[in-house]
């Protein structure tokens, strides 16, 4: 027997059982990528803080080590690329960016590949060891490093060689190149203590960003809109049409179609036949009709009265939380029942940013973040609290 409310009905039940359905589903999707990101930065905060290479494992390699020098990281397929002509790079930094957004497997516009071989990592200096003979960036002698943040390469450039270089990596290569590249060169300034500083404030904000499991939807908190198909945007919509038809009716201002149909019907007189006079009646009073009485007057263009102010939300969805589009402060931590007044992206607790709403509609927590809105093409605006 199903279940009815006081009413007798059913479908604010059927509405609570999709409303936790859609919930959990997305706090799943959350705390799965909310504990990936955890794992990864346990990983690298481990290697910051314990991993400082060998000697051992540069045996075997067509390379002399100086006796101080240890090997970090080797991978035997790499290729050597050149540019011609390029601006002065950014200085060597040691900023840690595990949210980088993943590269595709192309070579940039006006990078050439001039050779192939293994890539090789040490305590001193970054080595290609190639089929055309070696080449040396050493740590000391680098000016600028730039990582494209499209494609796996990276780009360096020195002070005894005019020409950018740098490797081009595999893309599953391509983070741990970059990671282990930032330990070599803070090892090489002594400043390994600041990446895993970094690493564990990074660790500490992504901690206070843990998704919280989403409150249970009771019957009771269902809408007549829920009985539409689409809920409030259909609702909203059809709002709209309804205001927005008659005023375009009215500025318009369109003829009268009877008088279209009549004016074409009547033939034209013809010029041949003189057109009989016909002496108007006599009205009572001695007064005769004036020639244009039966003109039909020209109705006035009227315009269409101003609808009651609403609430200010500046086109965003009527919400208890009281979050609009028109202004105020950024939100970093939204209410937990905002995915039922607002159309959330997948793994929208997963964000880590502000709220924003994407060019589709949908809410993001991802603003101010180089990938906001990626998959929703783009931001549109910022929800304000």
């Amino acid at each position: 027997m199903a279940r009815t409310d006081s009413t007798g009905s059913t479908w604010r039940y059927r509405w609570a059982h999709r409303q936790n359905e859609r919930r959990h589903r997305t706090y799943r999707g959350a705390e799965a990528a909310w504990q990936r990101r955890a794992e990864e930065l346990r990983r690298l905060r481990k290697l910051a803080a314990d991993f400082h290479g060998s000697a051992a494992a540069g045996l075997g390699l067509p390379l002399e080590l100086a006796p101080d020098e240890v090997v970090l990281w080797v991978w035997p397929a790499a290729k050597l690329v050149e540019v011609r002509h390029t601006g002065v790079l950014p200085a060597p930094d040691l900023t840690v960016d595990p949210d980088a957004t993943p590269v595709r497997p192309r070579r940039p516009d006006g990078v050439r590949v001039a050779d192939a071989g293994m890539a090789v990592i040490t305590s001193r200096r970054l080595v290609l060891l190639g089929g055309r003979g070696r080449r040396d960036w050493a740590y000391g002698r680098m000016t600028g490093l730039a990582h494209d943040p499209n494609s796996p390469v990276t780009l360096i450039q020195v002070l005894d060689r005019r020409r950018t270089s740098g490797l081009m990596l595999p893309v599953e290569a391509a983070a741990d190149f970059r990671f282990t590249l930032t330990l070599a060169f803070a090892d090489a300034i002594e400043q390994r203590a600041t990446v895993v500083a970094q690493l564990d404030e990074l660790i500490a904000e992504h901690e206070q960003l843990k998704p919280l499991r989403p409150a249970v939807a009771t019957p009771g908190q269902a809408r007549l809109s829920g009985l539409v198909p689409g809920g409030r945007r259909t609702v909203a919509v059809a709002a709209a049409v309804a205001v927005l038809v008659p005023a375009v009716l009215i500025e318009s201002n369109p003829s009268d179609p009877a008088g279209e149909v009549a004016a074409a019907a009547t033939p034209a007189p013809s010029p041949s036949v003189a057109p009989m006079l016909v002496r108007p009646a006599a009205v009572p009073g001695g007064t005769s009709p004036s020639p244009t009485a039966s003109a039909k007057p020209k109705p006035k263009r009227t315009t269409p009265s101003p609808t009651p102010q609403r609430e200010r939300l500046c086109g965003a969805p009527d919400n208890p939380m009281g979050y609009d589009f028109c202004g105020g402060d950024r939100i970093r931590r939204p209410a937990a029942e905002i995915c039922d007044y607002f159309d959330c992206v997948q793994e929208f607790w997963a964000g880590r940013g502000y709220l924003v709403q994407c060019r589709d509609g949908a809410v993001s927590l991802t603003g101010g973040r180089r990938e906001a809105c990626a998959e929703h093409r783009g931001v549109r605006r910022t929800v304000w609290t």
